[in-house]
């Protein structure tokens, strides 16, 4: 018996269960209220901007609640992100429908990732609309 074999599953029980632990942390406290367990942007807090990932704990929340609308808003892309991601996840198990292949060839491609990331991070601190659209 191979010792290669139950990695797999140790990592998927320790990803399940830190899913579960997450979804309850999410679900327990409120990002939003005064003495939250959840950490701040540093960046924000720093530069008074908007990085990548600031609202996706907020963004999380306001899903784990049923609240998808309101997710989109805090973090468009993080959300978008998180919507493929079973597609993506299926393709790398082997599920590799042809109508997914346009797709994986873009975001399989870095540029795409090296033009999208910084794009979106200025233009969601960009102070005109629809750029306000963007900002948590």
């Amino acid at each position: 018996m191979s010792l290669l074999r139950p990695l797999p599953i140790l990592a998927a029980t320790t990803t399940a269960f830190a899913a579960v632990v997450g979804v309850w942390l999410l679900r327990t406290f409120d990002p939003n209220a005064a003495g939250s367990p959840f950490p701040g942007c540093m960046f924000h807090a720093f530069t008074g901007w908007y990085c990548i990932g600031c609202g996706v704990t907020r963004a999380l929340h306001a899903l784990v609640h049923g609240d998808v609308a309101r997710a989109f808003s805090m973090n468009p892309l993080a959300m978008s992100m998180l919507a493929i991601a079973p597609l993506l996840a299926g393709w790398q198990m082997g599920w590799q429908p042809r109508w997914m292949r346009p797709l994986i060839a873009v975001v399989s491609e870095p540029r795409f990732w090296l033009v999208l990331l910084p794009v979106y991070w200025v233009a969601r601190n960009l102070p005109w609309f629809p750029f306000t659209l963007l900002a948590p």
